[in-house]
């Protein structure tokens, strides 16, 4: 009995020891600057939101949070920048609904997103939403639907590229209405507004940051949002699940969230997750945030991998359904 108190004894001093380690590194964490890769180069959505939380960040931990972009390949070139840093919580990835896309859209990545990043927390959500020209024959979205499924192959969609969430969202609202309609990618948004105004498109899936200044100057009309709620800078307009039906469970937007390397300390984890947390709260990030259409939504580093792991799924079967070959 005496020796099993004393092992029992030394268990806990051990116990207690690297407990009281973890918390005087996280207490000592961050000494030098902190590195945020966003995979997008300067002036979106993720770069913004970046720059916005890492201001925020900067200010709270009283150390520099450094934004480095990195596009190219759909975020793949940030994405391995990032997994083969050291996981000590300086070098930090902007992950995207994107990261989820691409262990779909390519055969090889030179790193696996479920096990490569630590999750810390989703940073913030952004609306789709389904467009049409401002003289549209179509006042509605049930106008849309009765004439895609009354002239097959007639309606035609415009996204961005093949493989973006854009694009995806498109193929997902396709396939969840039954419809035969056609999917037609361009380069950049600026290029679908172009045809969408010229009428060579009937509608298009787009960004609403990206479209919001063509939505109130009157130029495009919107028809739905595509997320679970109402986005709320259009409160008047419905989302595609309200159509109800097939499409009653229909949810899709985009996110951006925060993302270490691998086996970066559980501590510096959990101390990046509080501050993340409170930037997020502060009435200064979510007015700046509002500002350019995001939603700030922190949440824990286990709802982050849950979402991933979903995304990773959802997008996967997309693709696969779509017959989208893989890069």
């Amino acid at each position: 009995m005496k020796r099993r108190h004393i092992l029992q004894t030394t268990a806990a001093a051990l116990a207690a020891s690297a407990l009281g380690a973890n918390l005087a590194r996280a207490a000592g964490w961050p000494v030098r600057p902190i590195k945020i890769v966003v995979p997008f180069g300067p002036g979106g959505e993720a770069d913004v939101t970046a720059r916005i939380v890492g201001q925020k960040l900067s200010e709270q931990l009283h150390q520099s949070v450094i934004i480095e972009n990195r596009p190219g390949a759909g975020g793949v070139v940030a994405g391995e920048l990032v997994a083969r840093a050291a996981p000590d919580g300086y070098t930090l990835l902007l992950m995207t609904n994107g990261t989820a896309v691409s262990e779909g859209l390519f055969k090889h990545l030179p790193f696996d997103a479920q096990k490569d990043f630590a999750p810390i927390s989703t940073l913030g959500f952004f609306d789709l939403v389904i467009v049409v020209p401002a003289d549209s024959r179509f006042k509605t979205l049930a106008d849309l639907l009765a004439y895609a499924r009354g002239n097959p192959d007639k309606l035609s969609l415009g996204t961005i590229n093949i493989g973006s969430t854009q694009n995806l969202a498109a193929q997902l609202f396709k396939t969840t209405a039954g419809l035969h309609a056609q999917i037609v990618p361009f380069n950049g948004n600026g290029a679908v507004l172009t045809v969408l105004r010229s009428g060579q498109i009937d509608a298009a899936v787009v960004g609403l940051s990206s479209i919001m200044s063509q939505i109130r100057a009157g130029a495009v009309r919107a028809l739905a949002a595509m997320g679970e709620k109402r986005a709320p800078d259009l409160p008047q307009v419905p989302t595609v699940r309200e159509s109800g039906g097939a499409l009653a469970q229909f949810n899709v937007a985009s996110w951006n969230a925060l993302a270490a390397p691998a086996k970066t300390p559980p501590d510096v984890l959990q101390r990046l997750n509080q501050e993340v947390v409170a930037a997020l709260q502060s009435p200064d990030v979510i007015h700046s945030l509002t500002q350019i259409n995001v939603q700030p939504r922190p949440g824990t580093p286990a709802q982050l991998a849950e979402l991933l792991g979903s995304e990773i799924r959802r997008w996967g079967g997309v693709i696969k359904s779509a017959g989208i070959p893989q890069q």
